[in-house]
């Protein structure tokens, strides 16, 4: 015996009209959250996500200047060498972008060219250099495998953008201590 359908009146606003409001309501909070939010407070510290970004920046420029100090010794390996180098110094800009993106009122970021440390700071120790070609190429790979890691563990407090960043970098950081060891 099959049931009898019985409508029922119905209570409340209905799906089309939640679904109607539903987008205003969203922009209305974004709004309000938006005009709430004061920013940083003068002289408070930078949020995790920007000193995540400025980190990964200046671990660009260093490993760019690392390379340097390793194509200066070893020429032969310039050529081998020159490739993973731009990568560098084109890592530290990203970064050094995504700030300029984020809307930030940080600092003034720093060269984006690896040529020293910045206005602030001591001129740059230089890097030691193995002698052979090989125990220089091994420091590379460490130093890429090094930074590499550190990223991968910032990406846990990184904002989204910054995450996307900074997974795509340790990628190729991963890369390139391949490049380094076996290629």
């Amino acid at each position: 015996m099959p049931f009898p359908h019985v409508p029922r009146a119905r209570t409340g606003p209905r799906r089309r009209s939640l679904l109607a409001v539903a987008p205003a309501a969203l922009f209305a909070a974004g709004c309000s959250a938006a005009a709430e939010d004061p920013g940083p407070a003068a002289g408070s510290r930078p949020p995790a996500g920007e000193r995540a970004r400025a980190r990964a920046a200046r671990d660009s420029r260093e490993l760019a200047e690392r390379y340097d100090a390793v194509i200066a010794a070893h020429a032969g390996l310039a050529q081998r060498l020159g490739p993973l180098r731009e990568d560098a110094v084109r890592h530290a800009k990203a970064f050094e972008s995504l700030e300029t993106t984020a809307g930030t009122a940080s600092a003034p970021p720093e060269s984006p060219v690896p040529t020293g440390a910045g206005p602030s700071a001591s001129p740059p120790v230089p890097v030691p250099v193995p002698a052979k070609e090989k125990d220089a190429l091994a420091g590379l790979a460490t130093a890429e495998r090094e930074i590499a890691d550190r990223r991968l563990e910032a990406l846990l407090d990184a904002p989204a953008e910054l995450a996307r960043l900074l997974a795509s970098v340790a990628a190729a950081g991963a890369a390139h201590v391949f490049l380094l060891t076996e290629g």
